[in-house]
């Protein structure tokens, strides 16, 4: 299997809650125009993906109050959080990207951890996945998560630095920290020959070699 066979886009909550509308831009405190430039280049990325025959899988949050643990009701309550992409809503829906068929679409229910949903972890291990290039929200929360328990696994992981951005900390910085700490190889979306570089030809912990940029391309 080649490189780009072996691999997988894993489009994490690329959903309206995230995305659009008033409960995203009420919580991200960035510029807006950052998100949508997120969600159109992610979009060029599950392009790209399906063109070079790269797996591409769509992970979805669902924050219904009877999915939270004691924590998470404790710590929503305690800041004043509501629940986001409830079941069936708008809020819940994909943004920009619509999962084709036979793609896999995997829940998580109030967690950040693509690894704590249903038969995401069994799904890489029998279509021989091995690397995971991650997209999607936020680079600091799930995309984090998932990164972390992915390198813990055993997966190589791949971030896409326009295909994401961050909700609390600066993008630099959680970027790098994935770089030195997981080994994540930093590259964006419109280099899928890059995404799963051969063995030896990455260098990981010398992170983004320019300045993270998410102006959207053709």
């Amino acid at each position: 299997m080649t490189p780009a066979e072996t691999a997988a886009l894993v489009v994490i909550d690329l959903q309206n809650d995230f995305c659009a509308g008033p409960t995203a831009l009420a919580r991200y405190p960035g510029d807006p125009v950052t998100l949508d430039a997120v969600a159109t280049n992610t979009a060029l990325a599950v392009d790209r993906a399906r063109a070079r025959g790269t797996e591409v899988i769509f992970v979805r949050f669902v924050g219904d109050a009877e999915h939270q643990g004691p924590s998470w009701r404790r710590r929503d309550q305690a800041q004043g959080k509501r629940p986001k992409c409830l079941e069936g809503t708008w809020g819940a829906e994909f943004h920009q990207v619509s999962p084709l068929p036979e793609e896999r679409v995997v829940t998580k229910r109030a967690c950040f951890d693509a690894f704590l949903g249903a038969g995401f972890e069994q799904h890489l291990l029998d279509r021989g996945i091995e690397r995971l290039v991650f997209a999607g929200l936020y680079t600091d929360v799930c995309v984090d998560s998932t990164a972390r328990t992915a390198f813990q696994k055993g997966f190589h992981v791949t971030v896409l630095t326009d295909c994401t951005t961050s909700l609390h900390l600066p993008d630099a910085d959680i970027l790098r920290f994935m770089a030195v700490v997981y080994g994540a190889h930093l590259t964006t979306h419109d280099h899928p020959q890059a995404w799963a570089p051969p063995a030896g030809e990455e260098d990981p912990c010398q992170g983004p070699r320019t300045p993270v940029s998410r102006a959207a391309s053709a």
